[in-house]
């Protein structure tokens, strides 16, 4: 999981969904008269797909595992537990079927003072409440949300933790072909390296990778100038590649 930045709507969606959600207080809608709603508006989340598929990292991949393919519009804080936001654009994430309807469904743990505990990667930056061990695929958590998260999204299941190994060497060797190609003078294929190692699935991967880097006794293949050039809002983390 990688913070993604969240685009602002454009005024004939943002009114269109306000209107929706003015609709649901003034009828008291609850869990099932906003799914109805949800359903019944194709038109706006359509639109709504389209701008999370912008927003999500990769080649429109999950918001939470960063390895399947986002097919669903998952509502963060669930329908059944807040109704009122099924039109609230802050609400919505990208999700795979795995992460939204196998692991997470409608559960949303809070704290005992209420308190959500589930990382949004469109608030949250997920490195403060996880970390990625490169060595093992797995994630650590570092605070309760941390936990949470990891387990209501299944971020340590046997798949991503295989994939994430796998990304590993991948990742290794594309920054060092990316080396090769900065070396010789190359700066196009350097660039081109770069927006791939950004579109690739796993790209948690390259962000743990980026965010050790300076670390003491880390080890990592990337050169400074990849470093630098991930970290840069052109081509940071919080912007997709394209």
């Amino acid at each position: 999981m990688i913070p993604l930045a969240r685009p602002p709507l454009d005024d004939e969606l943002a009114a269109s969904l306000q209107r929706r959600g003015d609709e649901l207080v003034r009828k008291g809608a609850d869990g099932d008269g906003a799914r109805r709603a949800w359903n019944g508006a194709r038109a706006d989340r359509g639109r709504l797909r389209e701008l999370l598929a912008g927003m999500a990292s990769g080649i429109e991949r999950c918001m939470y595992c960063g390895d399947s393919l986002g097919t669903s519009i998952d509502h963060f804080e669930p329908l059944k537990e807040a109704p009122l936001r099924a039109f609230d654009w802050l609400n919505h994430l990208l999700a795979c079927s795995m992460c939204n309807s196998n692991e997470k469904r409608d559960r949303f743990p809070r704290a005992s003072c209420g308190t959500p505990l589930l990382v949004d990667p469109s608030r949250d930056d997920p490195y403060d409440h996880i970390r990625l061990v490169l060595a093992t695929g797995r994630y650590r958590w570092r605070t309760e949300r941390g936990e949470s998260t990891v387990e209501v999204f299944g971020l340590n299941r046997s798949d991503l933790v295989l994939g994430r190994m796998a990304a590993v060497e991948r990742t290794e060797a594309m920054v060092l072909a990316r080396g090769i190609a900065l070396d010789a003078g190359n700066e196009a294929k350097a660039t081109r390296l770069l927006v791939s190692l950004l579109n690739h699935p796993f790209v948690d991967v390259l962000y743990a990778m980026v965010r050790t880097a300076d670390s003491p006794g880390a080890v990592t293949v990337l050169e400074p100038a990849t470093v630098v050039g991930l970290k840069d809002p052109v081509y940071g983390f919080r912007i997709r590649a394209s």
